[in-house]
């Protein structure tokens, strides 16, 4: 499992691991692990040209010692200087090293390979002062490695705020935290490398979880020798109508992937023909495990909603049917994208997009259910404030019918057993994995990802991922 925390467990961590440690232990350790990032992406330091943009903190002191790092092998290190006092034995050793310092934008020499973003670190507010946006649009283009965080994003929420950096690469230290994985900011972070301070003891419990594959093929529902197809859940999809009955075959498809016993398929009459004539094994009414309701439901979507809910099971309640929902639903999975979760809570669209972690959490004690907020990096908040983010998936995923994949394979998942929080960020991996196989770099449709799911779980349970 992949863990995010919050600055106020990091600092702990640090002074933990700091009382333990000879004095400047953690800088050298993250000075060094900085230095062999920048080479890396480099391909060598010899003759290369560095410039560190440096603030005040901490921060910038490990930019300073990684600098240092990088003029001995060669490189050419030039640091400009943010403010008047910078971490001082920083700014020595990067000096004795055959660095350059300056606190002029216009001393500094030739166009750089690359930026070094040791601005404000995770202790920083978001946005950035004018000094430091100048030099970043001066460099535009070359480049850019953040040094823990990218400056000016709020560490804790993934807000953005104002201006801030857009790395290419970000070395982050101990361990990941909120905004390497929460939108807006995770998509300011590039590429994300951890270093390990060895505080992994000190930390305490995450603020944020993300699910590797050991832990998916830890948690998918695998048949016993004695299984038959009842015993594997049965998982019942209630969606489709005249105007879209796409969504049902899109939605079967997901639940009809093989992780449960049985998919039967309950809606209108010319639907359930054109259902059967795509998937001959969906059989229709009867008793269930889970349903999936509301892609494609239209006018009808509110009494699909009150029939499923009838019958005692969990519920994935998707599109149509999310406008129907007005009391809690324990034991549910809502799975809203960023417009339709608006709409519950009564808000604009454009708070949610920027601060999504905040309402999935709202709605998830509101609703006091499982809550999938679909998006870049899903999120998958429960009752209690526990987050999963999803971090599989490609832009190309962005596609009609992708959300009705999802609804009908985490209904299949909580059919064949699984608690409603790990259906939901377990199928949500595994519709960005598939996702990622079927585009191959390119453009993909949803009935693709659904035809993928298979596969990858056989390759997940085989270790193959």
């Amino acid at each position: 499992m992949l863990h995010a925390h919050t600055v106020e467990a990091v600092r702990r961590a640090e002074a933990a691991a700091m009382a333990r440690l000879p004095e400047g232990a953690l800088m050298q350790r993250a000075a060094a692990g900085l230095a062999a990032a920048v080479l890396e992406l480099l391909g060598g330091g010899y003759g290369r040209r560095v410039l560190l943009i440096v603030g005040p903190g901490d921060n910038g002191g490990d930019a300073l010692w990684a600098g240092a790092r990088l003029a001995a092998r060669g490189s050419r290190v030039e640091a400009l200087l943010l403010a008047d006092r910078v971490h001082e034995a920083g700014l020595a050793a990067l000096r004795a090293a055959g660095g350059r310092a300056t606190h002029d934008l216009d001393r500094l020499h030739a166009a750089p390979d690359v930026v070094v973003d040791g601005i404000v670190g995770i202790g920083g507010r978001p946005g950035l002062r004018p000094e430091a946006v100048a030099a970043l649009e001066r460099y535009d283009g070359v480049p850019v490695v953040a040094v823990d965080v990218p400056s000016g994003v709020d560490v804790d929420s993934g807000r953005v705020e104002g201006p801030h950096v857009r790395a290419d690469l970000t070395v982050t230290f101990g361990t990941h935290k909120v905004a390497h994985l929460v939108d807006p900011a995770s998509t300011a972070c590039g590429a994300i490398h951890l270093v390990d301070l060895g505080l992994a003891g000190d930390l305490g419990p995450p603020a944020l979880e993300a699910l590797q594959p050991d832990d998916v093929r830890a948690l998918l529902p695998r048949p016993g020798p004695t299984a038959h197809k009842y015993t594997r859940g049965v998982v019942g999809v209630r969606a489709g109508s005249d105007t879209y009955p796409g969504a049902a075959l899109l939605a079967v498809a997901g639940a009809n992937t093989g992780l449960a016993g049985m998919v039967r398929y309950v809606g209108p009459a010319h639907v359930a023909d054109t259902v059967r004539s795509v998937h001959p094994e969906v059989v229709g009414a009867g008793r269930v495990q889970a349903w999936v309701v509301g892609p494609g439901g239209g006018d009808d979507a509110g009494a699909m909603l009150d029939a499923a809910r009838a019958d005692g099971v969990p519920v994935v309640v998707d599109a149509d049917a999310l406008r129907h929902v007005a009391a809690p639903l324990p034991g549910c999975v809502l799975t809203p994208h960023a417009g339709e979760l608006a709409a519950m809570l009564g808000v604009q669209r454009e708070p949610v997009e920027a601060s999504p972690l905040e309402h999935v959490r709202e709605a998830a004690r509101r609703w006091e259910c499982v809550v999938l907020l679909k998006g870049h990096h899903t999120l998958v908040a429960d009752p209690g404030g526990r987050v999963r983010v999803t971090t599989t998936g490609v832009p190309w995923l962005a596609t009609a019918g992708a959300g009705d994949v999802l609804a009908g394979l985490v209904g299949a998942l909580l059919a064949a057993g699984l608690e409603p929080h790990d259906a939901a960020s377990v199928g949500s991996w595994l519709h960005g994995a598939a996702a990622t196989e079927a585009a191959a770099g390119g453009p993909l449709t949803a009935t693709r990802v659904a035809v993928q799911i298979p596969r990858l779980v056989r390759e997940t349970l085989s270790g193959a991922r």
